[in-house]
């Protein structure tokens, strides 16, 4: 044990209140980016009575680390004054917060090092599981509680400010979508009369779109040019930290699949067809995998970015095409040509022309608010990797 590190198990205790009453509000889970969520699971015929109690300042984990991508699905509840979780949950809290901050803690459990740490120390035939004696034999430093304060506060600076961009990035979005359905003022791909030069197109009519490039399975490095992947595609934007990369050379293979700030890509592929991001503001070169779909509005693809932005949003025509274009179940498949070929409700162009000029702000603010939520998560990281060297 290193000089300044100190065995968890000293400040923390296990808790195990169950939920007598049998109340079945505030169900929770946790997922695997360390968040308390609600429950999805199948309750049908459930004994709540077995559920375990977690109130705010309190931790809830599951052991079972196999499952989970290699990572440990471990959260601080602090939205609710109280949930409940299975009770295959572990809850624990700390013992005395002026020795600890439950905060703190939790920065400790968010480094990626500490998921490391869950799947190695994890044991196990079947299911490998952390468990409470190995969690409490997690080693970690303990500076003083002013120092802890000044750590988590300069932590939730930087995420309060992601936050903030985001809902910024939320709002500008929620405006296009609202504007988009003032100008098209109820007319649908089903209506059957128009206004004067209003018709039925497709998005073929507007732009291309083309399924990127397929990179063999033994071109992937740690480094290199970063390729996008559909698991890249976040919150209507890209997540470019966590992009896999091939080599200079085999990206040049791709060439007509390179991308640059404000093109605009989409999931052809798995439960997640049809969902949308936008490149953000950046100056690296970035190519895009098969099954993510790019589509290509000319020279000039920022300006006519708005329209197919707000289009794809509003509609969300993509998610629910069947094979034969009409609506219905989300497909676990789509080709370039369903995307070219989905119905649109086309305005005049100088309409179109019109909502893209207004618009054009918005993209332009959401690009470079993605460029700085990303700043600002590399130094949130550079927060949590100094925890380790203290």
């Amino acid at each position: 044990m290193k000089s300044k590190y100190k065995r968890l198990g000293q400040y923390i205790r296990q808790v195990d209140v169950r939920n007598t009453e049998g109340k079945e509000e505030n169900l929770l889970g946790v997922s695997v980016q360390k968040k308390f969520i609600p429950s999805i699971a199948n309750t049908v015929g459930t004994d709540f009575t077995k559920y375990k109690v977690v109130k705010k300042g309190q931790f809830t984990y599951i052991p079972d680390t196999s499952r989970r991508g290699d990572k440990i699905g471990i959260a601080l509840l602090e939205d609710y004054e109280e949930g409940l979780v299975s009770n295959v949950y572990t809850v624990f809290e700390v013992i005395d917060e002026k020795q600890l901050i439950p905060q703190y803690l939790m920065l400790w459990f968010s480094r990626p090092e500490f998921d490391r740490f869950a799947r190695f120390k994890s044991h196990g035939s079947v299911r490998e599981v952390m468990d409470w004696d190995e969690m409490c034999n997690v080693e970690l430093p303990v500076p003083t509680y002013e120092e802890q304060i000044r750590i988590v506060e300069s932590y939730k600076t930087i995420t309060d400010r992601i936050a903030l961009k985001q809902q910024i990035n939320d709002n500008l979005t929620a405006q296009c979508c609202t504007d988009y359905s003032i100008m098209l003022n109820g007319y649908t791909t089903e209506s059957t009369e128009f206004p004067e030069n209003w018709c039925i197109s497709s998005i073929g009519g507007y732009c291309d779109v083309k399924s990127g490039y397929a990179f063999k399975s033994d071109w992937w490095t740690n480094t290199g040019y970063k390729v996008i992947k559909i698991a890249n595609i976040v919150d209507n934007s890209i997540d470019l930290d966590s992009c896999d990369c091939v080599s200079e050379e085999n990206a040049n293979k791709a060439s007509n699949f390179f991308v640059q700030s404000g093109d605009i890509l989409i999931a052809m592929t798995g439960a997640t067809t049809g969902k949308i991001g936008i490149v953000p503001t950046c100056d690296e070169p970035i190519v895009v995998n098969q099954r993510v779909g790019k589509f290509f509005l000319g020279d000039t693809h920022i300006e006519k970015a708005p329209f197919l932005f707000a289009t794809l949003l509003y509609s969300r025509v993509v998610r629910h095409l069947q094979p034969d274009g009409t609506a219905g179940s989300a497909q676990d498949n789509l080709s370039a040509d369903n995307i070219k070929d989905i119905a649109i409700v086309m305005p005049p162009k100088d309409v179109v022309d019109t909502y893209n000029q207004q618009h054009n702000p918005h993209i332009q603010t959401i690009l470079a608010n993605c460029a700085e939520i990303r700043t600002l998560k590399k130094l949130a990281n550079v927060v949590l990797q100094t925890l380790s060297s203290r």
